[in-house]
């Protein structure tokens, strides 16, 4: 289940927000111009679909979402927990920093969790299947999938460029917690 935690960036173990529920993580994510929804597969995706499947089944969203944000590329990125490279990429992801594009991620399947911080505060979002989330350029933030990280995201781009991470050089994601998937 998603869910959204807004704790105070000089506080983390202070719970201001706590919420499952879909319109409320939307309505308190908007006045920070990060936008969150959830889509409906238009047809069954297959356990062993591959990158062209993905996107043909979420084709319908990923044109809405192309002409509304000007988005001009897209890949689907996927993480298994047996990937050699996850510590480090997990590592990578686990840094305070910023984007010059947006960063949109759908999750098809699996889950991870944004860590947005902004207005003194910092935005906890895990995102599971079926969760959109499109964090604006130059926004603060984190990423963490845990330890054994599994998920399929679709991913859209301004630059074909793609994802370019710029570190703040902040320590404030050590301050809080690390994502612990349930199970």
């Amino acid at each position: 289940m998603s869910r959204l935690t807004i704790r105070p960036e000089n506080d983390p173990a202070k719970t201001l927000v706590d919420t499952a529920d879909e319109a409320a993580i939307a309505e308190s994510l908007a006045p920070i111009g990060v936008s969150f929804e959830r889509w409906r597969a238009d047809s069954p995706l297959a356990d062993d679909a591959d990158d062209a499947a993905v996107l043909t089944v979420y084709a319908a969203d990923v044109e809405r979402l192309k002409a509304r944000g000007g988005y001009q590329s897209m890949d689907v990125v996927r993480m298994a927990p047996d990937n050699p490279a996850a510590p480090a990429l997990r590592a990578r992801f686990l840094s305070e920093h910023t984007h010059a594009d947006d960063e949109v991620r759908f999750f098809v399947e699996g889950e991870g969790q944004f860590y947005l911080h902004k207005d003194g505060r910092v935005f906890t979002v895990l995102c599971q299947a079926g969760d959109l989330i499109s964090v604006p350029a130059g926004t603060q933030h984190w990423f963490d999938a845990g330890e054994r990280p599994r998920f399929t995201a679709i991913r859209l781009f301004v630059s074909p460029d793609g994802w370019v991470a710029e570190y703040t050089g902040s320590a404030i994601a050590e301050r809080f917690p690390k994502f612990e998937p349930a199970g």
